[in-house]
């Protein structure tokens, strides 16, 4: 294993908790995300301080609005030095094109590498019956393909995909295009809220560039052990 594709998911409800924890496992995870609840709750000081532990930093707070106000969020964000972040998909090709043009120019100001902006298609929470209640038809796997060539002829670098999209999409896209996988389980483990999932060393065979893993690690009685030996499987199945 070249490096550790890990992102562990600082999905705690507190910015207390998720230093904690990121000081607990930081030498077994090759970084962090921050989503939504930790976000909110502890902003960028949160983001600094996880930062300063020397990881890659996944802000994931999902942009989805008109252009002008996108470039804008993606203008602060790429402030902040962070490795990766993400937008919706089903924000359109312009709202794209904006976010991607925001992070290349505010990097370049900065002297910094931009960040790989991570499209999200259809969040792994959903399954077939939930598209079709918001009145999408196509299937899942379709309605994601789609998404994701329109986002990387646009400019994309990287989309976010559930575990059994990315032989699919690994196939469609050329093969720079970072793949950032959710929905990663270890076998024994409840699927929570991510309906379409694989373990993590299925993920990396199937192309998969890193790995969001959460309830396996900061769920665990002891996280850095779990971290520790969700690494263990990666490095004895990738050598």
């Amino acid at each position: 294993m070249q490096s550790n594709p890990i992102l562990a998911a600082l999905d705690v409800p507190t910015p207390e908790k998720a230093i904690a924890l990121a000081e607990e496992i930081y030498p077994h995870v090759g970084g962090f995300k921050i989503g939504l609840e930790l976000f909110t709750a502890g902003g960028s000081k949160t983001v600094k301080t996880i930062q300063a532990l020397g990881k890659e930093i996944f802000l994931d707070l999902k942009f989805h609005d008109i252009p002008n106000t996108v470039a804008k969020a993606v203008v602060n964000a790429t402030k902040l030095n962070v490795q990766w972040m993400t937008i919706h998909c089903a924000g359109g090709s312009e709202m794209i094109k904006a976010a991607e043009q925001s992070a290349q120019e505010t990097a370049s100001s900065l002297g910094i590498a931009p960040p790989v902006i991570l499209g999200v298609t259809v969040l792994t929470s959903m399954d077939q019956s939930q598209l079709n209640a918001i009145g999408v038809k196509h299937g899942v796997e379709d309605q994601v393909a789609a998404l994701a060539e329109m986002a990387v002829l646009h400019g994309l670098r990287g989309l976010v995909c559930s575990p059994l999209e990315l032989t699919r999409l690994r196939s469609l896209l050329p093969p720079s295009v970072h793949l950032v996988t959710p929905g990663i389980r270890a076998q024994k483990d409840a699927m929570g809220d991510q309906k379409r999932t694989l373990g993590p060393e299925e993920a990396i065979a199937a192309g998969a560039s890193r790995l969001v893993i959460g309830r396996p690690i900061y769920a665990a009685p002891h996280p850095a052990e779990a971290a520790l030996a969700i690494t263990r499987i990666l490095e004895e199945t990738t050598d």
